[in-house]
């Protein structure tokens, strides 16, 4: 554990203004108090208009990103933080913005080899310009069905659907432009779903405790993962050891390959013949009351107020 300064002022940065606002501002509040009870001095920023002159009048000792979507995940408020010399938990801009892209961080993490379900990226101007009726008959040729729909950048499942029906697929890609101009569409992989922690200490990055997520719906969608009840969780996941230790060492390996920091989540399914798919990796997870970083932090036996104060520790040492 780092040496923990007191007097140390720490800037949570939370809401913003992108679809996932409500859940940012939740992250940001339950993180704050996690870091009061560990004795730091916590102030709670909405990241707004008025962020910039903050960060230059008041200049806190340190930053937490706890923005989820937009700004705060593809480097937007990370290069801010840059310019102004704010040392802050989390991935830098650059590789926020590897992350932030779903089929750039497919394309890198099977580019070494991992398993990710088969896909394609489809923009809206392709459909406008190429009529939608044949693009959507090559995109099933090439995928087959199952598919499962989800815009090529954003977070929280906003977006995301799953077509069985070949019939379904035109109201289903209206639904997910509505959340942006490109489509990922990739193979549904039926299976295990599991999401993965990874940690930066002075060891390197650790993955926790992969969590099984187990929806009432079968889907993992936004109500799904916001609403209590809707979906059982199990930390550590029931996994066999060799499946276990796989999904460890693809968050590890995402995490090192996006070239991300401090801390990540991998989000992976294992299918029936225990292969490991990469699905996305978020840079800024979750932290609310159903996240699942809470909960893998619990099973490690440890605690968000210590990791993150620990993460705090690091970011203020760093020489960048």
């Amino acid at each position: 554990m780092a040496e923990r300064k007191a007097e140390r002022t720490v800037a949570v940065l939370a809401g913003g203004l992108s679809h996932e606002r409500d859940v940012s501002l939740r992250s940001g509040r339950r993180l704050s108090v996690a870091l009061r009870d560990a004795g730091l001095t916590v102030q709670e920023w909405d990241t707004d208009a008025s962020l910039i002159g903050r960060l230059r009048d008041e200049r806190p000792d340190a930053a937490v990103v706890a923005l989820h979507g937009g700004e705060g995940e593809n480097g937007s408020v990370q290069t801010v933080l840059e310019m102004f010399g704010i040392p802050f938990v989390g991935t830098h801009s650059q590789g926020c913005r590897r992350a932030w892209d779903k089929p750039i961080a497919k394309a890198l993490v099977a580019g070494a080899d991992f398993a990710t379900p088969n896909w394609v990226v489809l923009p809206h101007s392709t459909f406008r310009e190429l009529g939608a009726q044949t693009v959507l008959d090559a995109m099933v040729e090439r995928l087959g069905l199952p598919l499962i729909l989800k815009p090529d950048q954003g977070g929280s499942a906003l977006g995301a659907q799953v077509v069985r029906d070949a019939a379904d697929l035109p109201a289903a890609m209206v639904g997910c432009f509505a959340y942006g101009d490109t489509v990922l569409a990739e193979q549904y992989i039926e299976g295990t779903e599991v999401a993965v922690t990874v940690i930066e200490g002075a060891e390197g990055p650790q993955a926790l405790p992969a969590v099984e997520i187990v929806p009432e719906s079968g889907i993992y969608d936004y109500t799904a993962r916001y609403t209590a009840g809707l979906t059982d969780f199990f930390t550590p996941a029931r996994l066999e050891a060799d499946v276990e230790k796989a999904v460890a060492e693809l968050a590890v390996g995402a995490h090192r390959l996006l070239g991300l920091r401090d801390i990540s989540r991998t989000d992976a399914i294992v299918g029936s013949d225990g292969t490991v798919h990469f699905l996305e990796v978020n840079s800024s997870p979750g932290l609310t009351e159903t996240s699942t970083v809470p909960m893998a932090l619990e099973a490690a036996g440890t605690s968000l107020g210590t990791v993150f104060g620990d993460l705090i520790e690091r970011a203020a040492a760093r020489p960048d």
